[in-house]
């Protein structure tokens, strides 16, 4: 018996909508990495790109718990000497909610060339409108896969 492993080409990629209203960033971003990776589905490959696409609306209510919004820091550094920015998760939020999200659910995603092409499949968007709806995105729920 050879294990099957399914091609690019032989896999039908979903849409999913997903309303971040109310959730609790962490958990959300385990579950929109669960679903970019592929791992919900039963043809699983590691090395292979079988996730689906995810629409995030409402990006800017999301539930930070504790003293996140002081305490985490976001940093970035230039290149050049005393280069180094730092802002809270406050900052972030105002400035751009949906960096959050992004920046949550990359952490989350494994460290190597496939990063860059789940991240490309993550659409968030910090109210409810997404152009999205040519593609009829399903609210996700863990029965519709």
């Amino acid at each position: 018996m050879a294990t099957y492993f399914p091609k690019a080409g032989e896999l039908e990629k979903k849409w999913y909508l997903i309303d971040a209203n109310g959730q609790v960033l962490g958990r959300l971003a385990t579950l929109l990495a669960n679903i970019l990776t592929g791992k919900v589905k039963p043809v699983y490959t590691p090395h292979e790109d079988v996730g689906d696409f995810v629409v995030v609306v409402n990006a800017e209510k999301v539930a930070i718990t504790g003293r996140k919004t002081t305490d985490k820091l976001y940093r970035r550094h230039s290149g050049h000497p005393g280069g180094l920015k730092t802002e809270t998760l406050a900052q972030l939020q105002s400035k751009s909610p949906e960096k959050v999200i992004v920046e949550a659910v990359s952490g989350m995603l494994p460290k190597n060339k496939l990063r860059a092409v789940y991240l490309k499949k993550l659409k968030v968007y910090s109210g409810s409108d997404h152009p999205h709806a040519a593609q009829m995105p399903e609210v996700f729920s863990p029965r519709s896969r």
